[in-house]
């Protein structure tokens, strides 16, 4: 029994498709659901037919927003996929998708290269620990490039790239590829969907055998046994290849690099191979750790221990509210009670589904590995725990990033207040980097997310899923405040005596600029404040952090030390210590020289070369700081760093000033100090 098991967790495969938009992810998984037989018709994004881009937005803008969630059988294995967005509004998505990811397939475009969000997912990717393979896309495409790709792989991501594959032909004329590790060539004809295998072209022979000898060398330079082999027989066989290249790619240390066109249906099934061959079932990854009783503790990928999966998703159709679980260890059945160690309430499962995209399949039980849905949970949200009641344990929940742009919402008619509030709180729910709050000042609702697009989206489905008719204001970015110079000594005295138990604290802080985030350190000396009193200080100074003197915003990038204090016998307290950290790191921020920080972004645009001289001017008037040019693929393309405020709109200005030929990208790089915003004591 136990080798069945363990049979059946090595023949699965939970992978993710990462890429920039556009670089043909959303293609290479319909690809990959034609090639197994999951579906019988080419799904196509120009034509709104694919099946993981099934919501009306996502065929409409014809881009990926929402992660989607399928799976299909190659070779004797299980593939559960997940189609992740590209577009940088919709980073959150991709970050819960790989916290629960073993592997992942980077698409590159052949004739781009890497490009900013392809950056971003890899370093997220990076975080997460999650082996990769890259496919390099778009080879039929006019100007692309293997080599020039792989350069900018290196250069950019600075992974070791192991490249199998040589292509046969270039551009128009690409028919295939030769697989370097058994020497053999693979071709496509127009139409077909099978690859045919034949002997490697005479005039491409010693081109691949160079190649093979390169990728020779690079393997046994890092990897001990086709070390071994290498200085044996001075080369290396298909097997000792294949085994260091799975080594390499589970452990980081090198990139598998394959290539082909995934809308002319070519090199999909060399792709699913390196799938199975490279990438780790759950087997081979480290056991999940997690918190019980603040005891780490660990699970391993087996069926008969104790349950425990990570909620990562959720979302309501018309089946009921879906919430997408990996299951780490143990089983679950149908009806079976479980416990959101998160919540700590108690659950019910009342239907468990095979996902594939926006239809499901009704499964008994799902064990170790899988990664299904289940409908009858009624609180758990991204990031809970679900486990067994008898065996609690808290799972590290997928990072959450911090808003960047809010609009103001309201409902049309005053009639549609409460269904308004409903729709936001359940948009919410299912997308953690959505934030509604009411503002105190102006009474509005205060929708914020990672970008207007986002927010466009999340407005936009309510229109859609409710009929509500919502007035939207215009997007305003949100500021920090930090420190640039600060104070030292600074001495506050909490007193407050009106009957009863007293309350006093004396504190005495020193504030100074730190490059980013929060620190408390204590250096008081002889006891004259308790180690709990301290912890009180550093509470209520956290406290403070959440509205800095320049206009109420959050503050960052400081230092805050306790240098002394004092206490009284019978009116100090905790709470006493709070209020005077709280006030007293407030007075101190008013004394300090502020900074009010603005979101930056950096920006890449692709223009015809006759455009770039009116699209650098627009940057420049936008603030904009050029930080590259070059000419890619018979474009021009621009790099720039720009403060986000001023990129509202910019998406009909470019199209306006090139005729509709140009295009941008946007990732966010950080805050930068606003201009003429600088506030001294």
């Amino acid at each position: 029994m136990r080798n069945n098991l363990d049979r059946h967790l090595a023949a699965v495969r939970n992978l993710g498709i990462l890429a920039h938009v556009d670089a043909g992810k959303t293609t290479v998984t319909e690809r990959i659901l034609f090639a197994t037989g999951t579906t019988h018709k080419r799904g196509e994004v120009h034509d709104g037919t694919t099946v993981t881009d099934f919501d009306p937005q996502e065929r409409d803008r014809g881009i990926t927003i929402f992660a989607a969630a399928v799976s299909c059988d190659w070779d004797g294995h299980r593939i559960n996929l997940i189609d992740t967005p590209g577009h940088v509004d919709f980073a959150d998505e991709v970050e819960r998708s790989l916290r629960v990811l073993d592997g992942a397939v980077a698409v590159f475009d052949a004739v781009a290269g890497v490009e900013p969000q392809s950056e971003s997912v890899w370093r997220q990717a990076d975080r997460h620990g999650v082996p990769r393979i890259a496919f390099v896309n778009k080879l039929d495409r006019t100007g692309a490039d293997l080599d020039t790709a792989v350069a900018s792989i290196r250069e950019r991501l600075h992974p070791v790239p192991l490249v199998v594959q040589l292509p046969i032909g270039t551009e128009d004329a690409f028919t295939g590829v030769v697989d370097l590790l058994r020497m053999r060539a693979l071709t496509w004809d127009d139409g077909a969907e099978t690859a045919v295998e034949g002997p490697v072209p005479e005039e491409l022979r010693d081109e691949a055998r160079r190649r093979r000898r390169l990728l020779e060398e690079a393997v046994a330079e890092r990897h001990p046994a086709a070390l071994e082999e290498f200085c044996d027989r001075e080369t290396l066989s298909a097997e000792t290849l294949a085994e260091a290249l799975r080594d390499l790619t589970r452990t980081g240390d090198g990139v598998v690099v394959l290539c082909g066109s995934a809308y002319r249906n070519r090199g999909i099934e060399p792709l699913l191979d390196a799938v199975v061959a490279y990438l780790p079932s759950p087997l081979d990854v480290p056991a999940v750790c997690g918190m019980h009783d603040g005891v780490d503790e660990r699970r391993p990928a087996d069926p008969a221990a104790p349950f425990a999966a990570l909620a990562f998703k959720v979302s309501a159709t018309s089946t009921g509210r879906l919430t997408y679980l990996r299951v780490y260890s143990g089983t679950i059945e149908k009806g079976d009670a479980v416990w959101d160690a998160s919540a700590d309430r108690g659950e019910r499962v009342g239907r468990i589904l095979r996902v594939q995209a926006d239809r499901h399949a009704q499964l008994e039980r799902a064990v170790a590995g899988d990664i299904v849905a289940v409908i009858g949970l009624k609180a758990a949200r991204a990031g809970s725990t679900l486990c067994a009641p008898a065996s609690p344990l808290v799972l590290e929940p997928p990072g959450v990033a911090d808003p960047v742009v809010s609009v103001a919402v309201e409902p049309r008619r005053g009639t549609d207040a409460d269904r308004l509030a409903s729709a936001l709180a359940r948009l919410a729910e299912e997308d953690p980097s959505l934030t509604v709050r009411s503002d105190a000042e102006t009474g509005q609702t205060v929708l914020s997310g990672m970008g207007e697009l986002h927010l466009e989206v999340a407005v936009e489905k309510i229109r859609r899923a409710l009929g509500l008719e919502v007035n939207v204001g215009r997007p305003r970015v949100t500021y920090r405040e930090t420190v640039d110079r600060g104070v030292s000594g600074l001495v506050f005295r909490h007193v407050k005596q009106d009957g009863g138990a007293g309350q006093f604290a004396h504190v005495v802080l020193d504030v100074e600029p730190l490059e980013d985030g929060f620190d408390f350190r204590s250096a008081v000396v002889g006891g004259r404040v308790p180690q709990e009193y301290v912890r009180a200080v550093e509470a209520g100074c956290r406290d403070a952090l959440n509205e800095g003197p320049l206009g109420g915003h959050t503050v960052t990038g400081l230092r805050v030390t306790l240098t002394d204090g004092a206490t009284h016998v019978k009116d100090s307290s905790e709470m006493a210590f709070r209020t005077a950290g709280r006030l007293g790191l407030r007075e101190a921020l008013r004394a300090c020289a502020m900074v009010l920080l603005e979101p930056v972004v950096e920006v890449t645009v692709t223009v015809p070369e006759d455009a770039v001289g009116g699209v650098l001017g627009d940057l420049a008037a936008r603030r904009g700081r050029v930080t590259g040019s070059e000419v890619r693929g018979g474009a021009a393309v621009v790099t720039a760093t720009v403060p986000l405020a001023e990129l509202f709109g910019y998406a009909t200005r470019l199209r306006s000033r090139t005729q509709g030929r140009g295009t941008f990208t946007a990732r966010p790089t950080g805050y930068a100090p606003a201009p003429a915003l600088t506030a001294a004591p």
